[in-house]
């Protein structure tokens, strides 16, 4: 059948697809307390609001920083 855009679409767009699920840490947020910690030496700083830990290098040893709860996994 040839598509011919008379408005006899037949499908229902109803797949997932790429992109179709719920994102890193399985949708969720982590919140804005927390702390960030160095998986290295294990340092541990507050986490600031709108700043990943990711982004944050160790005081200590210089490393990069991740959530405290990705470490209890």
């Amino acid at each position: 059948m040839e598509n011919s855009g008379k408005g006899l679409g037949r499908g229902q767009g109803q797949g997932l697809g790429r992109g179709g699920g719920r994102g890193r840490n399985k949708g969720g947020a982590f919140g804005t307390g927390g702390f960030c910690v160095c998986a290295k030496c294990g340092k541990k700083i507050s986490h600031r609001q709108g700043e990943k830990c990711t982004t944050i290098k160790c005081p200590v040893c210089g490393h990069t920083m991740i959530r405290e709860e990705l470490l209890k996994k």
